[in-house]
């Protein structure tokens, strides 16, 4: 939301904002399926990476326009003046963060339910916890990002670890449950090997 105007930036938070709890709350109703479904974690990697690709591409595109602008500035040529950015559109900017809540989503609920299985009350503060922390933060990152666009290269580098990460575990838990470790772990390197401590842990979750 960081390349909007801060009518629509605002917009775009609250909206994301309300997705968010909206889908954290849906998906802690439905952990129990959700625990059960094959490669779902692996999906939402998949998802958070395009997310990941897109941020990329558009701080890539205002580095690139700002250069533009400085150097038309320096020539002092009229015909190189500077020129503004298109800006994004509310609906592309609202997708964007449409799926990012929903990989973002996913993997904090499944990581809360795996963690607090047995006790319900920790899954419920954990996803309070993550909603309020989201409300407070949401609009000063967003202004901070609109005023120092290096900050958007650390938060693309935050966005992408959770991406890999989603992905390495999902990959992990499909292999895991289709019953293929003995052979995934004849193929791999040594040192990604699938442990049986692992393996419980993962049934000990399902």
């Amino acid at each position: 939301a960081g390349g909007l105007p801060v009518k629509d930036r605002r917009k775009v938070i609250l909206y994301g904002l309300g997705a968010a709890v909206v889908l954290r709350i849906g998906f802690a109703l439905i952990t129990t399926w959700l625990l059960g479904v094959i490669g779902l974690l692996l999906a939402g990697g998949v998802l958070l990476l395009w997310v990941c690709w897109k941020m990329w591409r558009e701080l890539r595109e205002q580095i690139t326009h700002d250069q533009e602008n400085a150097r038309a500035v320096l020539d002092n040529d009229p015909t190189t003046e500077p020129r503004a950015k298109p800006a994004k559109s509310f609906k592309q900017a609202f997708l964007q963060v449409l799926i990012a809540d929903v990989s973002m989503s996913l993997d904090n609920v499944l990581a809360v339910a795996g963690a607090a299985r047995e006790h319900p009350a920790i899954l419920v503060f954990g996803l309070l916890l993550s909603i309020v922390l989201m409300g407070v933060a949401a609009s000063a990152i967003a202004n901070l990002l609109h005023k120092h666009r290096w900050i958007g290269f650390v938060g693309l580098a935050i966005v992408l670890y959770v991406a890999l990460h989603m992905i390495w575990e999902g990959h992990r838990s499909v292999v895991m449950d289709l019953h293929k470790t003995t052979a995934y772990n004849a193929v791999a390197p040594s040192f990604v090997d699938i442990t049986p401590d692992e393996v419980a842990a993962h049934r000990k979750h399902r």
